[in-house]
């Protein structure tokens, strides 16, 4: 199975894509984990990175672009994946379609976790307390939600025009929002 988990800073989706990977047997490629090992080790990407994430705004697109062909291009990728955190503009849509046009991998399923705005913003700072993130102030948070709103939710539409948009309620505890997951991706094999 080939799939994009999408959601606003905050649903959940680094948690849930990671457990489903490991259910399904699938990649779980991350780029915001990419761009955050970048960083760490300082690589020239990693300092590009940092001043945009530091801002909450997204990594330019030919930097991502190239990096998500790459790692798709990787042997665990080849039958099955979770994208997580990409695409994240119309034009990442249409580069996405084309590499996945040239590995002959179509996307099966787009998860989108839905939650509501201020419990995200609950979330997020609970996860800066606990985690110690800086990038995760509450002016950053709030920002990265409008970001979200402008760029990303477009994206949903596009998905659901192609009839394999499902959204799934991410509010409650990971295990509830895990079993809703399944449960769609069931009905999904149900259908096929």
């Amino acid at each position: 199975m080939r799939l994009i988990i999408m959601g606003p800073p905050g649903a959940g989706k680094g948690t849930q894509a990671e457990a489903l990977a490991d259910r399904i047997g699938g990649a779980h490629i991350s780029t915001g984990d990419i761009f955050r090992a970048n960083v760490a080790d300082r690589t020239e990407l990693g300092l590009t990175a940092q001043r945009y994430m530091d801002a909450g705004e997204y990594v330019p697109d030919e930097v991502t672009n190239a990096m998500v062909k790459d790692r798709l291009s990787q042997d665990d990728a080849r039958e099955s994946f979770i994208l997580d955190g990409y695409p994240r503009t119309l034009d990442q849509v249409s580069t996405l379609d084309g590499i996945l046009d040239e590995l002959d991998r179509p996307l099966d399923v787009v998860l989108a976790l839905t939650v509501d705005s201020e419990e995200l913003i609950g979330r997020l700072l609970k996860r800066a307390q606990t985690s110690g993130r800086a990038d995760d102030t509450e002016e950053v948070i709030r920002h990265r939600q409008e970001v979200y709103t402008a760029e990303t939710s477009p994206l949903l539409e596009v998905y659901r025009d192609r009839g394999i948009l499902r959204e799934v309620d991410g509010m409650g505890d990971i295990d509830e929002v895990a079993r809703r997951i399944d449960e769609a991706l069931e009905a999904d094999s149900v259908d096929a």
